[in-house]
């Protein structure tokens, strides 16, 4: 059998969404808290100051980890914590726990859509050229 044209070409891309949907479920499973504060941590400084103040205004949080205490003591930093207290809870924990529940949503939900596909694909190929049992078996001739 000769796959050709836009039939060809649109299988092929099926396949691919669901290969594509189910290794970004399966990363974002994967993906564990040493690889998260590293993330976290290479993207904090290659933000902006004011990109760091907003983030800091916004979960009401000082500084990263334990790496960056000098930016704990900072007067730079306008949290709403600053002013109830002296000391602010750091933003790199309040970023783990937030980007760890995103990622675990992210990935079941992508899981059971990559597999609802599959599933679709398997019964698609399954029942593709089965006749209609009502059909009049000489209409075609």
């Amino acid at each position: 059998m000769v796959c050709g044209g836009f039939a060809c070409s649109k299988n092929a891309l099926c396949a691919l969404n669901v290969v594509y949907m189910f290794g970004t479920s399966c990363s974002c499973l994967a993906i564990n808290r040493s690889t998260q504060t590293d993330v976290i941590n290479a993207s904090w400084w290659a933000i902006s100051n004011t990109t760091r103040h907003e983030l800091e205004r916004s979960f009401d949080c000082c500084g990263l980890f334990n790496l960056t205490t000098q930016y704990q003591d900072d007067t730079s930093c306008n949290a709403l914590c600053r002013n109830r207290s002296s000391t602010c809870q750091m933003c790199g924990q309040k970023f783990l726990r937030h980007s760890d529940e995103a990622l675990k949503i992210l990935g079941g939900v992508g899981l059971f859509f990559s597999f609802t596909e599959i599933l679709g694909v398997w019964l698609a190929m399954r029942f593709r050229n089965q006749k209609d049992p009502r059909a009049n078996p000489s209409a075609f001739l």
